[in-house]
């Protein structure tokens, strides 16, 4: 019952005083109760919380949603028109790209609706109502419906949303789901009411060359220079409510959308973000940074970096290649690098020294307190990451390699049916099976699979998993490359793509002619994936043993650091929730004897090009138009064109794409990396050094009209000047 009593507490975080101005993923609901109106208008703000987000009327939240899987955008015009990241949209612009049309070099831009490319698979979600169900939790612990750490679990929470949406009067709403998340690590809970849109297509991308110029060598770096956008417009049915893809559906008359500003920003404006952040860990012991080092980041950046290697040499010698793993590539890089930066941030900004100091004071607090949970929380943290951590390197290892590296494979259970099926002689079955099988066939073989690249992945990452682990993590295909190929990885792995089942078309055809039980018991991608199954099982039932109740001493502690903290507000972890961060642009020198300003102009693309290398080309066009000064209305008062630019905003991966917002609410930016040497700031936020990186909003117009010639999507939006 004590804990149960607590359990309120987490939003005495949010009721007490300011705190510094520019750390914090606020959840919007709780503005108000937080204190925020008076803080961000100090700050710069000009208009009122009601017109950022309210229950009861339009605001610019219902302007922002979830692009896609794992990023955010926002509406530009009053008919549907998405902006986001042109890396947000590197999987719908590969999809429609093929040596033919390879849209990722030249471009796509559209100067008719007519033009606009159904992408499938692609949705836009908005948030249309969140509701505190903490109370209704909090009683479902007290009458024994649900264990407390159980209430952390998918299963309780999605039963918990699917009985809340039978109840509401959104019930029965075209694509509206419910999901209901943990806050401050279970203190509090909330409940989203989603509508899904599926109708999206493809409106603008520029080149590549612009939007992921700098590459590589440029990413989560400053200073930037790339037009990293893309534009792509929601559809719906002639009611306005969301539909499956249908030529009569019509562009959304959306409820808002973000008015423009090219008015320019100085240093010190007040900039907004609103968007959905993915995941933060501020609330990490120093052990449990210590984990997220070793455990994750480590194993990461190798497994990454090996792959990697395979894919840039075939890329670069394969147009059709390249544009197959052009996406796959910038997924994998983005954080490997992004675990590199972390790690060597950790280090420099001294962030587990920070740590140590949070759980001395801490230790003390709790001391005062006379509190026997807050005392002991810290040491039973500690000892659950000596139990993890060497599970978590494995698990890391083998996630990285045998579920994002390696994609060969065979779909075993469906074997293991169709064995069924031939022993008992049963046609249907053997039918039904053989049809399953098609379809697995082609879900491997798909467009962007490429099996040669993927047998040179393959040998290069299943030594490599070999020597990082011990040998009880091993699948058991391992000691078939023992015993029947003699330690030869690359026999086997010849082998492996050369003769089984799925390996070509011709050896799946003449099996699915004449299916055998001695076939699929020789096979060894079927004997391959089903050891992997296995050990994977094995590894993750051993990881969750060992968590025990990490998530009550998670809960716990958060509520500790809390009451500690107080009367300083503090917000939530990131959990792919609507979230607003507040700051202003601002400059700032990364270590001594270096400044580093806040924008960035077109100047630098051209002072950066270099023909030889892919990552700082420039088309011809841009240069043509840098040459003869083509801005229109889209450049500085000194003549010269703005690129990127920087604010102090907290953000995260997620918030790609996440609208940049003066203090009026216009858009004048979209968000799209972080700076180098705050990679930390997930776990630990410096409010010296953390930095947004985002393309200016006279960038992209600038691209759209004069580079892309879609005068047709400047017209639709709202402009102010």
């Amino acid at each position: 019952m004590r804990k149960l009593k607590l359990l309120a507490f987490a939003l005495i975080c949010a009721v007490f005083a300011p705190a510094k101005a520019d750390e914090g993923m606020w959840l919007l609901q709780l503005m108000q109760e937080q204190n925020l109106a008076d803080r961000m208008k100090a700050q710069g703000l000009k208009i009122g919380v009601d017109d950022i987000y309210s229950p009861n009327h339009v605001a610019l939240k219902d302007a922002v949603g979830i692009f896609g899987r794992g990023c955010t955008g926002e509406i530009i015009s009053p008919e549907g028109l998405i902006l986001t990241n042109h890396h947000c949209g590197y999987d719908a612009i590969q999809q429609h790209s093929s040596v033919e049309h390879d849209y990722l070099t030249d471009g796509f831009w559209a100067k008719s609706r007519a033009e606009e490319l159904p992408t499938p698979g692609l949705t836009f979600k908005f948030v249309e109502r969140i509701v505190d169900v903490t109370d209704k939790v909090n009683q479902d612990i007290k009458d024994g419906k649900v264990t407390e750490l159980n209430s952390f679990g998918s299963e309780y929470l999605k039963k918990l949303a699917d009985e809340e949406l039978k109840k509401s009067d959104l019930k029965g709403k075209p694509g509206i789901t419910a999901q209901a998340l943990p806050f401050y690590q279970g203190n509090k809970f909330y409940l989203f009411f989603i509508k899904t849109y599926s109708d999206v297509r493809m409106v603008a991308a520029p080149p590549s060359s612009i939007g992921k110029f700098g590459g590589e060598t440029d990413n989560w770096m400053w200073p930037r220079h790339t037009g990293d956008f893309s534009m792509f417009r929601i559809y719906a049915d002639k009611n306005g409510d969301p539909a499956p893809y249908s030529a009569e559906n019509v562009p959304l008359k959306v409820k808002k959308h973000l008015a423009i500003s090219l008015r320019g920003l100085q240093e010190g404006d007040y900039a907004m973000i609103m968007g959905f952040p993915g995941s933060t860990s501020r609330y990490l012991t120093q052990s449990e940074v210590k984990l997220r080092m070793d455990g994750t980041n480590t194993p990461r950046i190798q497994v990454r970096e090996a792959r990697q290697e395979v894919l840039r040499k075939e890329m670069a010698a394969s147009d059709k290649v390249r544009i197959q793993y052009a996406s796959k590539f910038a997924s994998s890089s983005n954080y490997w690098k992004n675990s590199i930066g972390m790690n060597k941030a950790i280090i420099d900004n001294r962030v587990l020294e920070t740590k140590a100091e949070q759980e001395a004071n801490f230790a003390k607090f709790a001391k005062e307190k006379n509190n026997a949970d807050y005392a002991s929380v810290v040491g039973k943290i500690d000892e659950y990451v000596t139990r993890v951590t060497p599970l978590a390197k494995q698990l890391t290892y083998f996630t990285e390699t045998f579920r994002s590296g390696i994609e060969f494979g065979a779909t075993y259970l469906i074997f293991d049916n169709l064995k069924t099926a031939l022993e008992k002689n049963k046609k249907k079955d053997i039918e039904k099976a053989l049809e399953q099988l098609k379809e697995g066939y082609a879900n491997v073989h798909n467009k962007d699979y490429d099996h040669e690249v993927d047998r040179k992945v393959a040998k290069v990452l299943i030594p490599l998993y070999a020597k990082s682990v011990p040998a009880d993590a091993l699948p058991a295909f391992y000691e078939t490359i023992k015993t029947k190929f003699n330690g030869d990885y690359n026999a086997y792995i010849d082998a492996l793509y050369d003769t089984s089942i799925f390996s070509n078309q011709k050896n799946f055809d003449a099996f699915v002619a004449n299916p055998t039980l001695e076939a699929i018991d020789k096979d060894l991608a079927i004997q391959y994936s089903t050891a992997k199954n296995e050990m994977m099982k094995k590894l993750y039932e051993a990881y969750d043993k060992a968590c025990g109740d990490i998530d009550l001493l998670h809960k716990t502690y958060v509520r500790g650091l809390c009451e500690m903290y107080a009367p300083t507000p503090k917000a939530p972890d990131a959990n792919f929730t609507i979230r607003l961060t507040y700051g202003n642009v601002k400059s700032y020198d990364p270590k001594d004897g270096v400044h580093y300003k806040y924008y960035t102009t077109l100047k630098g693309v051209m002072e950066k090009e270099d023909p030889n290398n892919p990552e700082f080309v420039v088309p011809a066009k841009l240069k043509e138009l840098y040459a003869t000064k083509n801005y229109g209305r889209y450049a500085l008062p000194n003549g010269e064109m703005p690129t990127c630019f920087l604010t102090t905003n907290d953000i995260t991966g997620g918030n790609s794409g996440s609208p940049v917002m003066n203090g009026n609410g216009e858009l004048i930016g979209a968000a799209f990396d972080g700076n180098w040497e705050s990679l930390s700031g997930d776990i630990n936020f410096d409010n010296n050094l953390q930095r947004c990186i985002a393309v200016d909003i006279r960038y992209v117009l600038f691209i759209v009209e004069k580079l892309g010639g879609c005068k047709n999507l400047i017209d639709e939006m709202t402009i102010v000047e």
